[in-house]
């Protein structure tokens, strides 16, 4: 089966008019994610599947599955992405999770999944638009603690790619969509005010006004850290570039070996999303042998993120 798999960075800090440290970067960045949506067009995909997280945008401690398959979805606005729904084969979507039910995953469904920038920016920037191409989204839980181990996220991608390779004929392009270092101001529910807290658990959108205020305060902890005075950790290019190499040679024991407080000491918050990147690449490895290579990294600080990309083809 033809498999196509494209990890990235997805700050969407990227999207503001953030002020550049490094001349030229931005543009380095947009070039290369520009040639892997080259590549993903000339491929042509008849499945684009995204492992991705979410920002307590779509999913609230209300009730947090560790896994959902969504079989209908719709993008959010936040960071002043218009929003609307993906195209999303229900049928497949459904007899996904039976089929990883039947692996002993009991993974969580929506009808109605609302995704952030998490999963709209890489849409966006690698197909032009999130409803270009039949879309199968697949939810990790990065961000709410407790989550998923990396060995469970690595088993859970198997195990999605074993269901991938039962489809026939198709062309398939996974996208593992977060990461790498970063440390945003994203709430901790035990480390957060009582309305904070309640915004958390309870299963309700932010209004365009509070999706704002929110990202107003990102961009000024970003320029807090440029000039090192801000709380948020900076990101870590010694800990990007050993996951890579963990991720590329695919060393599932080193992989399985990393761990949440590792993450928070040395990587930050947003880091936990490098686990979309294993399951992305997990489901990918069961579809043919591939050969990840490392097409862009680059720390981007006003971004607050190590910015990376990774792709291959089989």
């Amino acid at each position: 089966m033809p498999v196509q798999l494209i990890c990235a960075s997805h700050s969407p800090l990227m999207l503001t008019e953030i002020e550049e440290t490094q001349d030229g970067e931005h543009k380095r960045f947009f070039a290369s994610i520009g040639e892997a949506s080259d590549r993903l067009h000339d491929f042509a995909p008849d499945l684009v599947v995204v492992f991705g997280p979410d920002h307590f945008n779509g999913f609230f401690y209300e009730l947090m599955p560790a896994f959902c398959i969504g079989l209908a979805a719709e993008g959010t606005k936040d960071w002043g992405i218009a929003g609307g729904p993906l195209r999303v084969p229900r049928g497949l979507a459904l007899d996904c999770a039976r089929h990883l039910q039947a692996e002993e995953f009991d993974v969580a469904v929506s009808y109605d999944m609302k995704v952030d920038h998490g999963m709209t920016v890489p849409l966006m920037q690698l197909t032009g638009a999130l409803a270009r191409y039949d879309v199968l989204p697949v939810f990790i839980n990065c961000a709410a603690d407790p989550r998923p181990s990396f060995a469970r996220v690595r088993r859970f991608g198997e195990a999605v790619g074993r269901f991938l390779g039962k489809q026939g004929d198709l062309n398939i392009t996974l996208i593992g969509s977060g990461g790498l270092s970063h440390d945003p101001p994203t709430p901790r529910l035990d480390k957060t005010s009582a309305s904070v807290a309640t915004r958390l658990i309870n299963k309700q959108m932010p209004s365009q006004e509070e999706l704002e205020a929110r990202e107003a305060r990102v961009v000024q902890a970003a320029r807090d850290m440029v000039e090192r005075k801000g709380p948020c950790l900076p990101p870590n290019e010694e800990w990007d570039r050993g996951f890579i190499e963990k991720l590329v040679r695919y060393d599932a024991a080193a992989l399985d070996a990393i761990t949440d407080r590792e993450i928070d000491k040395v990587a930050g918050f947003g880091a936990h999303e490098v686990r979309t990147w294993v399951g992305a690449t997990a489901a990918a490895r069961e579809l043919g042998q591939i050969d990840l290579s490392v097409d862009y990294y680059q720390i981007i600080p006003e971004w607050l993120t190590g910015m990376g990309i990774l792709s291959a083809t089989a």
